[in-house]
């Protein structure tokens, strides 16, 4: 019998608080661990919907500081596509979606589930940024505030399914020159457990 909902966490600091709490799957880092994974709990359990829960870094710009709780409103593969000397090419202007349909989605992929109150534009990376620049550019051309590594696979595969998907995650960096001195995850990652559990009561 499907379950009501499973939680998606990347890591095990990202799950701890949540272990007897709710049902919830450790997918491991990165697009195709937590593709493979979710795809597979799918497949063999099922659930009627699928949340994300963990860090993220925010874009230069997002208004998000260290330590605050957002919701995707939805989630961007952020380097799909082709380079070009014209410059970044996304899958649309390749015309080629990557999910097929009356209502073709591209890099995009929209959320129905939305954990906490505040909401802002995702983006799912292969690299994570580590550069000022490069954080600016990508805030700049995706219209980003959140970057992870997880969340537009989880929402992929919970389109393909047909079953309604949320992410939720507290900021555990500034996204820009690395410096892990500045980092939170710990921090971060016990408030986005928090308000995912606070939002679970309420259901």
């Amino acid at each position: 019998m499907a379950v009501d909902l499973v939680v998606c966490v990347a890591t095990e600091l990202e799950g701890a608080l949540l272990r007897g709490r709710v049902p919830f799957l450790r997918t491991g880092v990165g697009a195709v661990n937590a593709a493979h994974a979710l795809t597979r709990f799918l497949e063999r359990e099922g659930a009627l919907a699928v949340v994300v829960c963990g860090v993220g870094g925010a874009y230069p710009g997002a208004g998000l500081a260290i330590g605050d709780v957002v919701s995707a409103e939805e989630e961007c593969y952020g380097d799909l596509g082709a380079d070009s000397p014209e410059g970044f090419l996304d899958m649309k202007a390749l015309g080629l979606p990557v999910v097929d349909g009356p209502a073709p989605l591209h890099n995009s992929l929209p959320m129905q589930l939305f954990p906490v109150a505040r909401r802002a534009r995702f983006v799912t990376v292969n690299t994570c940024t580590g550069r000022l620049d490069v954080a600016r550019s990508l805030a700049a051309r995706t219209g980003g505030a959140v970057e992870s590594m997880e969340g537009a696979a989880i929402a992929h595969v919970a389109h393909l399914h047909g079953v309604p998907a949320g992410e939720v995650r507290g900021i555990s960096n500034l996204a820009g020159d690395r410096d892990r001195r500045a980092w939170r995850l710990r921090e971060a990652a016990a408030a986005a457990q928090e308000a995912l559990l606070a939002w679970l009561a309420t259901r």
